[in-house]
């Protein structure tokens, strides 16, 4: 028991050959070492696990080796080497910041910096974690920093970067050190399993590394854990076990289940999964990352983008053959959508319970053995006639066959019926037409030509209004209004008549460009469809635009104030004038 080492230590990088996954920092500094331009401060930050210290130690090591390599990595024989090594170097000193964060610290710091090495040419003093040192200790740690002795080094390391002061950072060189890639990890850990005669699958290598998020150090933690409780023989099915990683054969159940329209089978397969004491939220991210997977691995081009062992990516590239990329998205977007709102849900599992169904339906409706609701067919005979919003309504809101009409005169000819039957028009909740703001996008994009052939199909006469008829109406629009700022700024407006080519237009103003532009993209067709039936011109148009402003002049000085009073009021000039006063 006394002679075992944990993996993190016993395989911990010792030269910038065994440094995993920052190859760009070691190449740096093996040419800085070459070249013999070192600075006297060096930042290495980044996530934890990187390997920000083991470099700082193979850096200081390098730099006092008294024979290093042609490629500059340190000997391991030499005094210098062979005392570090030991753990009796005074060349090289490491401060644990997190515990010596105050300014007695920083003092015996300074203090010791003074005395040159003993063995090899420079004193390296590493400090861990620098930015749990207090404010106090920054300031007094400043001067040395800027100007150290000639054989002084320091190298500081930390986590998080965005804690130590800007008058730090800029006496540094900053070493910014990346997540370890999946792969690198894998092949790392291949290669540590293999010194200690631990057989392993690379699917469990693959869940070893993803759950160590870019940290060696945790992965090899991880795998000590997982040799413990399989012995030398790891599979992958244990791994998730002694993990409590959720597998991926749930999720190609799921996705199976939501293609064939099973959504028991679905809601089973989530009562299995939080049986086993997973947590939801988890299981929605591991779903969405499962679909993410399916999409990427169907686009060519992408398979880079996998991390994954080959048996497995040949499982996804079966199930994505049978996905077409729309469903995948649709997938997508209500998986991210239930993960959004999952925390403010007051019943967390209908609300997934619910996101399983609606995925079930994506691939082709409801399965056969859901309730299936037919439509009622609706009442060609008896279809209720629609309100007068619009005496000219368009082809797609017209009756197959003409409909007697008191007010209109009588055609000789029945009206025409379109070879195609137009879809029919929304309506609302009492069941009349909307001829108001829901409109065709036919009747939208061709607005001038339909409203004309409509009015001459159906026979209405259009009769012009003049400036009476015009405020009566325009008083009846105003009324109308539901919403009070509305109601105000049509009251205001003023309001024009003008003709057009076959309509007349009636222009009104608003007091900014943004109740213009408003109006005109939500409220202009519902105010015009409403207009026309209060005036009986199906012809009108109403446009909208921003009154022009006239800037007035305020006056400020008590002499501008004055003769202002004296331009509006006759009695305040003659008072002036009687009284003789200053209106300065």
């Amino acid at each position: 028991m006394s002679d075992y080492i944990v993996s993190a230590r016993k395989y911990r990088p010792d030269t910038f050959e065994t440094l995993i996954g920052q190859d760009n920092i070691a190449k740096t500094l093996k040419n800085s070492i070459v070249r013999g331009k070192l600075a006297h401060a060096y930042l290495f930050c980044g996530p934890r696990g990187v390997g920000k210290t083991s470099t700082a130690r193979i850096f200081a090591k390098t730099i006092n080796c008294s024979n290093p390599g042609p490629d500059m990595e340190p000997c391991g024989e030499c005094e210098s080497c062979r005392s570090f090594a030991e753990g009796r170097s005074y060349c090289i000193r490491e401060l644990d910041a997190a515990s010596n964060n105050g300014v007695d610290d920083i003092k015996t710091l300074m203090d010791q910096v003074q005395m040159p090495p003993q063995v090899g040419r420079y004193s390296v003093y590493i400090i861990d974690e620098v930015h749990m040192l207090s404010t106090s200790a920054f300031n007094a740690f400043l001067k040395t920093l800027e100007e150290p002795p000639a054989h002084a080094i320091f190298i500081l390391a930390t986590t998080e970067k965005h804690k130590i002061l800007p008058t730090i950072l800029s006496r540094c060189q900053t070493y910014d050190f990346s997540r370890i890639s999946i792969g690198d990890m894998v092949r790392n850990l291949r290669n540590i399993a293999a010194s200690e005669g631990v057989t392993i699958d690379d699917e469990s290598l693959h869940i070893i590394a993803g759950k160590a998020d870019g940290a060696m150090r945790d992965a090899l933690t991880i795998f000590d854990q997982t040799v413990a409780f399989c012995g030398t023989d790891v599979h992958s099915e244990d791994v998730m076990k002694n993990l409590n990683v959720l597998g991926y054969e749930y999720h190609f159940r799921l996705v199976d289940a939501f293609l064939a329209g099973d959504y028991a089978s679905a809601m089973l397969t989530f009562d299995e999964i939080l049986a086993k004491g997973f947590n939801s939220q988890h299981f929605l991210s591991a779903l969405g990352a499962h679909f993410r997977d399916l999409m990427v691995c169907g686009t060519a081009g992408l398979e880079s983008l996998l991390d994954m062992p080959d048996s497995l990516r040949q499982r996804y590239a079966a199930q994505a053959a049978a996905c077409s990329p729309g469903f995948l998205f649709r997938a997508l977007g209500i998986v991210t959508a239930c993960e959004a709102s999952y925390k403010s849900s007051l019943n967390q599992r209908l609300h997934i319970e619910f996101a399983l169904m609606q995925l079930s339906f994506l691939n082709g409706g409801a399965p056969a053995s859901a309730p299936t609701v037919t439509p009622a067919a609706p009442a060609r005979a008896a279809a209720p006639a629609a309100p007068a919003a619009d005496p000219a309504p368009s082809p797609a809101q017209a009756p197959a066959a003409p409909v007697e009409k008191p007010s209109a005169p009588e055609t000789s000819e029945s009206a025409p019926v379109a070879a195609k039957p137009e879809p029919r028009a929304p309506r609302t909740r009492r069941g009349a037409v909307n001829t108001g703001a829901s409109v065709s996008l036919s009747a939208m994009l061709n607005n001038d030509t339909e409203e004309k052939t409509a009015a001459a199909e159906v026979h209405v006469e259009a009769v012009d209004i003049d400036t009476d008829q015009l405020a009566a109406a325009w008083k009846q629009l105003v009324e109308k209004q539901p919403k009070p700022r509305l109601k105000n700024a049509l009251a205001l407006a003023r309001v024009d008549l003008q003709a057009g080519d076959g309509y007349q237009i009636v222009e009104f103003e608003v007091s900014n460009e943004a109740q213009c532009k408003w109006i005109e993209e939500n409220l202009l067709r519902e105010l015009e469809a409403d207009f026309r039936r209060f005036c009986g011109n199906p012809l009108v148009r109403l446009q909208v635009r921003v009154a022009e402003t006239v800037e007035v002049q305020k006056a400020y000085l008590p002499r501008e104030k004055a003769e202002e009073l004296m331009a509006k009021h006759e009695e305040v000039r003659m008072l002036i004038k009687d009284f003789g006063l200053d209106t300065k």
